[in-house]
């Protein structure tokens, strides 16, 4: 896959949400089996959603709530390590910046701090269980 294929568009949920909805069915419910109610919280439609489309394909999410917590990033499988999730990340840090946000906070699986370390993130306190996946908190401040 070329850059060129790869196009990250910006919206709701109510544009975007059931290509994201899909993605995220397949990486957290399937793959990962994170339970239904805990994937499903109810708050896809107060945030902005990032969809990454590769050759005109659905293949990557992410989303960033009110409060700058970007959560939610899932890449499909078929579609990884091609810089689908870093390029989703810029996009959500980007538009916290748009909106004044002085940081950007994430809880990581553990296996993926590395990745979030090498976007500027910073580690901050200790490992924890969520969806029975060990996560640990992260932030990224946007000033100074």
């Amino acid at each position: 896959m070329t850059k060129t294929e790869l196009e990250i568009h910006e919206g709701d949920w109510a544009t975007l949400g059931a290509a994201a909805g899909e993605i995220r069915r397949v990486v957290f419910i399937e793959e990962q089996q994170v339970p239904l109610e805990e994937e499903w919280d109810g708050r896809d439609p107060d945030c902005r959603h990032f969809l990454a489309l590769a050759g005109g394909h659905p293949v990557g999410t992410a989303r960033l709530l009110p409060d700058a917590h970007i959560g939610r990033v899932a890449v499909l499988a078929e579609a990884r390590g091609h810089g689908i999730g870093a390029a989703l990340m810029r996009a959500a840090i980007e538009a916290a910046r748009r909106h004044g946000h002085p940081a950007v906070e994430l809880a990581a699986q553990t296996h993926a701090l590395a990745f979030y370390e090498n976007l500027g993130f910073q580690a901050v306190g200790e490992e924890f269980l969520e969806a029975g996946i060990l996560h640990r908190n992260m932030r990224l401040p946007l000033r100074g």
